[in-house]
């Protein structure tokens, strides 16, 4: 009987194992076959490079089949790598030694040499130490038992999490991991899964950070525009942010309501019936328990949340020549956010370690195995970032960038109405593809300005539908430093992460679109931005009439 079982368990698990290898086959041939009769419908450009590939649609197979493999094996790592071997691969034109020194010399290494990846890297290692330190303090448990006898409900918590992320507008980096580390309690006692943490983490990073003039993006946006403009254009766009607007409305819908599908429904539901916070996922499940210090009080977290806030927008405005005469919003919009976060978190880090042994809350051998401790923490998070860091250089080696510019500009004079709309999508797939809403900036928003003045308001519109289209990306990208660290953030699972936060993500998305089609045709604010909530709205709530038919149905 034993041995039927298990030719039967076997049977069942090399079924399953054959079901991934053909939808692996699948998708690389039909890659195979989808790239080759792109690039030669666009034209053979690359004269300029030794690749053969070069600025043509070949550019973008590398983190085409990177997320593609990473959805469908669900594993990350591995998916990453396989996407920046086969950017080695078509920019060395199948040379194994050509491969070999890009994909290490100018991929891996020179990312890691890179002095602002450095400084993020050094940044979360900081962060990762800080909160080991609170967790052993006993400030995160001491703050979870406040927070429960404050905050009642599901939605008290999650609302209280949108609060923070919203406050928290000053860089998306510095609020995925400082809100994580606050709410995690809080939502763990409500019984909220650790897949809706990470999403309202990851929903109140980029998408608040763009439209918040006071940011390191609002920074980012305005060293793309000259004339000094920059400021000026940012903030003229935050009323036609239709993705990020929308994405809070759809928030405060969800938890008001309690309304949750697709994936996300089912975390949801075992979150709430029995109390697994994980759904099975439990790649932090260790960190979780830990409770730390039972004497810890609430200030033993609030104090090093306080210092770092404040040490944080110190250093922004270090790094932007204020202490050299420049006035709080030049230097905030001429700052290096990897030298300010760098700093304000090590004098943070220092003013913690003094704070905790006068009060004693920790002694010296604890605060000293807090530094491996919070180092390993970020381990996850600092591989796939090396990773995501790499597979963006291997595209720019293949100008994927020029490929995409040269499409838009071929294209942007006559779909005046439409061009909101198509930048929008265009937006949203680049920052998908590489990971980074930075690097779409820097791409679309000069062609924008090129084609329309900063007077003429389809030009605002069309530079925030870039902005809007690039978050939206990065919001949904499996490779995205900001979505990597949301997960790292809420420790959760970064597939289930990803996984249950691209429906949300994707219903905003579409929305928006539509938004954006009726501004290019509605080129007012006042109009087009009420029309745009009332069809969030409207959508969130067939979408969940719909869930209620579908309960009653099987019911």
């Amino acid at each position: 009987m034993k041995n039927n079982q298990n030719t039967q368990a076997k049977g069942r698990i090399s079924g399953i194992r054959g079901k991934k290898i053909a939808k692996l086959l699948l998708f690389c041939s039909a890659m195979i076959l989808l790239f080759p009769a792109i690039a030669y419908a666009t034209g053979d450009v690359a004269a300029e490079n030794p690749s053969m590939f070069y600025k043509t649609a070949w550019s973008l197979l590398p983190p085409v089949i990177a997320i593609g493999l990473a959805l469908i094996t669900k594993e990350v790592y591995s998916s990453l790598f396989v996407g920046i071997v086969i950017g080695g691969l078509l920019y060395s034109n199948f040379s194994f030694e050509g491969t070999l020194t890009h994909v290490f010399n100018d991929g891996i290494v020179a990312v890691l040499a890179n002095p602002y990846n450095v400084g993020i890297l050094v940044f979360l290692v900081i962060l990762g130490i800080m909160v080991t330190m609170m967790n052993k303090a006993g400030g995160s448990a001491a703050f979870g038992r406040w927070a429960s006898s404050h905050i009642k409900t599901r939605a008290g918590a999650q609302l209280a999490t949108i609060a923070l992320g919203v406050l928290i507008f000053i860089d998306d980096y510095f609020n995925c991991l400082t809100v994580g580390s606050v709410m995690r309690p809080v939502s763990d006692n409500s019984k909220v899964s650790r897949a809706k943490l990470a999403y309202v983490i990851d929903a109140t990073a980029a998408p608040i950070c763009i439209i918040a003039p006071v940011s390191s993006w609002a920074a980012a946006v305005s060293s793309y525009v000259e004339d000094g403009n920059g400021l000026y254009l940012f903030i003229k766009t935050i009323p036609f942010n239709f993705y990020a607007l929308l994405t809070i409305i759809m928030m405060i819908f969800l938890a008001l309501t309690g309304m949750d599908y697709g994936p996300m429904a089912t975390h949801e539901k075992n979150a709430r019936e029995k109390g697994d916070i994980f759904s099975g996922m439990k790649d932090y499940a260790n960190a979780a328990a830990e409770s730390g210090n039972p004497n810890g009080k609430v200030i033993d977290l609030l104090l090093p949340i306080v210092v770092l806030i404040i040490s944080c927008v110190v250093g922004m405005i270090y790094s932007g020549g204020f202490f050299e005469g420049a006035n709080f919003v030049d230097a905030f919009s001429n700052s290096d956010a990897s030298i300010g976060l760098m700093l304000g978190s090590s004098v943070a880090l220092i003013i913690t370690v003094v704070y905790y042994l006068i009060r004693r809350s920790i002694n010296f051998k604890e605060l000293a195995e807090s530094i491996p401790e919070g180092f390993k923490s970020m381990v996850p998070a600092i591989l796939i970032l090396t990773f995501a860091w790499s597979l963006k250089a291997m595209t720019d080696s293949l100008g994927a960038k020029e490929f995409v510019e040269a499409l838009v500009k071929g294209s942007a004079g006559s779909f005046q109405a439409f061009l909101p709309a198509i930048v929008f999508l265009i937006g949203a797939f680049l920052a998908f593809a590489t990971g980074t809403s930075w690097g779409t900036f820097g791409i679309l928003i000069p062609i924008t300005l090129a084609v329309f003045p900063l007077d003429n308001p389809l030009g605002v519109i069309c530079v925030s539908a870039c902005m809007a289209g690039a978050v939206c990306g990065d919001h949904c990208s499996p490779i995205s430093d900001t979505t990597i660290m949301a997960s790292a953030g809420a420790q959760c699972n970064h597939v289930t992460h990803v996984s249950t936060q691209l429906p949300y993500a994707m219903t905003v998305a579409g929305v928006s679109f539509v938004s954006y089609l009726i501004a290019g045709f509605v080129p007012n604010a006042i109009i087009t931005l009420p029309i745009a909530i009332v069809l969030m709205i409207a959508t969130l709530l067939v979408i969940r009439k719909t869930n209620l038919f579908q309960h009653q149905a099987k019911a």
